[in-house]
């Protein structure tokens, strides 16, 4: 099966929810489709997806430009901020080329390094990180408290 990986538009919108809520099935779907026109809309962020060629998407990614990521020594540094792959397709490599459009974006926003981020007890993101070249720079516990 082949797959056009392109930059995501409004008409992709239902798809990317329903991938965006496969992958954060703890939040509801107002939280998640909230922020989409912003992202589509912002020149620092770019979404990334895989068409099927009988319709509907198969895989996304969402990248952006931050000042800083852990690990890396230039600013500003492209950044996975999310990526998630059909279950029914992954082992294929879409995942790679999903990263490579990702890292293609960031180069020709002028970026020499990638970050990207998962759970610690995501293993396999973790391995699908390692896959594509990425290395573990650092490993952090966030903390909050309600004020």
């Amino acid at each position: 099966m082949g797959f056009e990986i392109r930059r995501a538009s409004a008409a992709d919108k239902p798809e990317w929810l329903r991938m965006r809520q496969s992958l954060w099935d703890h939040l509801s779907a107002d939280y998640l489709q909230a922020d989409m026109d912003a992202v589509l809309g912002d020149k620092k962020r770019a979404v990334f997806v895989a068409a099927r060629e009988g319709g509907g998407l198969a895989a996304f990614v969402e990248a952006s430009l931050r000042d800083y990521a852990e690990g890396c020594q230039t600013s500003p540094v492209g950044y996975i901020e999310a990526w998630f792959v059909d279950e029914n397709v992954r082992g294929q490599k879409l995942g790679r080329e999903m990263i490579a459009a990702a890292e293609n974006w960031a180069r020709e926003m002028g970026c020499t390094e990638m970050g990207s981020d998962t759970w610690l007890d995501n293993e396999a993101s973790i391995s699908a990180h390692l896959k594509t070249g990425y290395f573990e720079a650092d490993r952090l516990v966030h903390f909050m408290k309600k004020l």
